[in-house]
């Protein structure tokens, strides 16, 4: 036992020996004296010329070293310097291997960055260039390190404690002159004390950045309570208040204001985190979130809220210097929120509860986010929208359809190669199954109620598997596919309408009002091509359509048959009142799709004594028709007398022409056709010719009836005469 106390006593007796002289060397020994040599050996294995302009100090209770005026070049051109260095570490708490840091200040640091035209830093040119084999003995001299740091890295948790940290009128120069790039950082402060390992402690930031491309500047002050455990595997953050000033070319010249609050946990050995009444906002845009993470693999389970505050777009716009959002109605955009509730398994996230406002629509539903295979699956359904309050207004004095005409024309005018409608990559790659849902939707002045769309999309396959609705006391339902499983995608559409009342609707659509009754529709076509000219030029199928108890509006047909019957008749029509629509029951055809050219041969309609019968073109790209109609008459067609059906003009047609643009005349379309008049005409001559022959027939049958009578009446006469004789 005497033997160990000596050695104890004889370790102490060392240690103190080894103190005295350690602070006896310190108190006679003057750094500054070695100045040249320390330049000497910087210059010596660098490419710095180091400067030490002003005094070097040491202490020993506590252990510390002060530089001040420190520069050091490169290549003649500052590349860092300092204004003061201060680091005091608690010497008894070395001993205690417990290091305790007393103060860390650093002042007027001041590093300059910058990478050439070559695109090399400057900072890859502080070291010498070395020969092949050091570097390699190099390389394993720092493996050999790494492999002692990793050894090391299972021992005790380092007890580390450090009473003030202070970083002041710091600065970083970054120039990129290969793209003119120019970043500075200023005006940089950390203030920090007491920190201990385990325990919560104040930490401040604050800073100035700028850039050149684009001009933009950021004034960022933080401050925070940290805290870290003794294994540094679990930490947290709390009371956390950023403030980020911005300003310059992104946002129009206009300051702009960020701020982050809230607090913050994570443990990087149980691999959890979560986020705690945080809220990040900017200008007047505010979002709000408890979010918790377990698990920071590929299948993270997450749980909690999201949440954005009502706010105005076009002020948002506005305070963020942006062009502003011209409408119709200039009261939309003013009220957009969002909410949502966060969950589901591993690897899926999951939305519920999700309510999307938008001025006065409200959306509510649910969806998720397949971490695994990028899936997206959505079901939102909406009250009403009125779509047409979000279109750009009209200008003073310009009517909607000119208004309608503006764009497509100035598009047409300044086009250039006309490019892709679809991303066929994107398509290929998503995975999709979407149900929206809407009460009711204005768009283009109709209104459309009950909305049901349905769409998927898998392995390129993208399908409207539904889109219905009610529309106009009818309904409608279409279904859309399109394989862009080929550079060349194929599209099929398939649409039915029945019922739909045709004058309301073309009445909202375009103030048209030619045309009345329901309609109904069968839509079958298909076309290649991923641009809007080869998807008309490709177009193939036929459209079948059916008016039943309709009426054709802003056109008399009944009038122009009655001029024609009046000219056969040699008399002039004496009626003034002639109404402006043409009754019709069961107007029905098929409409054959070849191109941007709908054909049509089977016109037929059911009018008051007559019978509608017309072939002709439609074509849509230049919105022009083309159709021959003929009126047969069947029967009696008006009560003028002019306009009488005698057997002459009985099946006779009174040809009708419709040709024009439809997109801006439609009420101008039709007209008597006094060409192919001449062959109705020919046809009443000819009724007229067969009906002289059978009545000159007639004529000299009844004559020897006569004769044939008197010749009897003599001869019966003769004989009484003789009877009585």
């Amino acid at each position: 036992m005497k033997a160990v106390r000596y050695v104890l006593i004889a370790v102490v007796a060392l240690v103190v020996l080894a103190v005295a002289a350690v602070a006896i060397a310190m108190a006679v020994i003057n750094p500054n004296d070695y100045k040249p040599q320390i330049e000497q050996a910087v210059e010596d294995t660098t490419n710095l010329d180091l400067m030490l302009e002003g005094d070097i100090g040491w202490s020993f209770i506590p252990l510390g070293l002060e530089l001040n005026s420190v520069e050091a070049t490169l290549e003649g051109d500052r590349f860092v310097a300092l204004e003061q260095l201060v680091a005091q570490i608690d010497f008894w708490s070395l001993v205690a291997m417990s290091p305790r840091v007393n103060t860390f200040v650093l002042d007027g640091l001041d590093a300059r960055l910058e990478v050439n035209e070559q695109g090399e830093g400057n900072w890859n040119r502080i070291m010498p260039e070395k020969p092949a084999g050091a570097a390699t003995e190099e390389t394993a001299g720092t493996q050999d390190e790494q492999a002692q740091d990793s050894e090391g890295a299972g021992g005790e948790p380092l007890n580390f404690n450090v009473e003030n940290v202070q970083i002041s009128n710091a600065q970083v120069h970054y120039t990129d002159k290969s793209t003119g790039q120019s970043v500075t950082l200023e005006n940089f402060t950390v203030n920090a004390s007491n920190i201990t390992l385990g325990s919560e402690f104040p930490l401040e930031i604050g800073f100035r950045v700028a850039t050149t491309q684009p001009t933009f500047e950021v004034d960022g002050n933080i401050s925070a309570r940290l805290a870290a455990n003794e294994a540094l595997n679990e930490f947290a953050v709390s009371g956390l208040n950023a403030v980020f000033d911005m300003t310059g070319e992104p946002f129009g010249g206009k300051e702009v204001t960020a701020e982050l609050e809230g607090s913050a946990r994570a443990n990087l050995e149980n691999e959890t985190a979560n986020l705690s009444g945080f809220t990040a906002s900017l200008a007047n845009l505010n979002l709000s979130t408890d979010l918790n993470v377990t698990g920071f693999g590929d299948k993270p389970t997450l749980s909690g809220e999201l949440s954005i505050a009502e706010f105005s777009l076009k002020g948002l716009l506005n305070n963020l210097g942006q062009p502003a959002v011209e409408t119709s109605d200039p009261d939309v955009l003013e009220a957009i929120a969002f909410s949502t509730g966060i969950g589901g398994p591993a690897g899926k996230v999951e939305l519920t509860d999700l309510t999307i406002k938008l001025d006065d629509t409200t959306f509510n539903g649910s969806g998720s986010y397949d971490l695994a295979d990028s899936g997206i699956v959505f079901n939102l359904q909406g009250d009403q929208l009125n779509a047409d309050r979000y279109l750009p207004p009209q200008a003073e004095g310009e009517t909607e359809g000119e208004a309608e005409e503006a764009p497509a024309s100035q598009e047409t005018a300044a086009a250039g190669p006309e490019g892709d409608l679809l991303p066929l990559e994107t398509i290929r790659s998503l995975l999709l199954d979407i149900d929206l849902g809407l009460g009711q939707l204005i768009v283009s002045n109709l209104t459309i109620n009950e909305i049901k769309a349905s769409t998927t999309a898998k392995n390129g396959l993208l399908k409207v598997d539904e889109f219905s609705g009610k529309l106009y006391e009818g309904s409608f339902g279409a279904n859309v596919t399109i394989d862009a499983r080929s550079d060349n995608p194929k599209w099929t559409v398939g649409s039915d309408v029945t019922n739909v009342q045709t004058l309301p609707l073309l009445t909202d659509l375009a103030e048209v009002e030619m045309l009345a009754g329901g309609a109904n529709l069968k839509v079958n076509a298909t076309t290649t091509g991923n641009r809007i000219s080869a998807l008309r030029s490709n177009a193939d199928g036929q459209i079948s359509f059916n008016l039943a108890e309709g009426e054709f509006r802003q056109m008399n047909l009944t009038r122009m048959a009655c001029q024609g019957i009046a000219l056969v008749n040699q008399e002039d029509l004496t009626t003034t009142d002639w109404g402006t629509s043409t009754p019709f029951n069961d107007m029905r055809g098929t409409l054959d799709i070849n191109g941007n050219t709908l054909n049509n041969t089977d016109l037929v309609a059911a009018l008051a004594g007559m019978r509608l019968e017309g072939n002709g073109t439609v074509d849509m790209a230049q919105s022009q028709l083309d159709y021959e109609v003929g009126l047969r008459v069947v029967g009696e067609i008006h009560r003028d007398n002019a306009c009488r059906v005698t057997e002459y003009v009985e099946n006779a047609v009174i040809p009708v022409e419709c040709r024009g643009n439809f997109a801006e005349d439609p009420a101008g379309l039709c007209s008597f056709d006094g060409s192919r008049f001449r062959d109705t005409l020919k046809t009443i001559a000819e009724n007229a010719a067969k009906a002289k022959a059978r009545e000159e027939v007639d004529k000299a049958k009844t004559k020897a009836e006569e004769k044939v009578k008197e010749k009897v009446q003599e001869q019966i006469g003769d004989k009484l005469k003789g009877l009585f004789n």
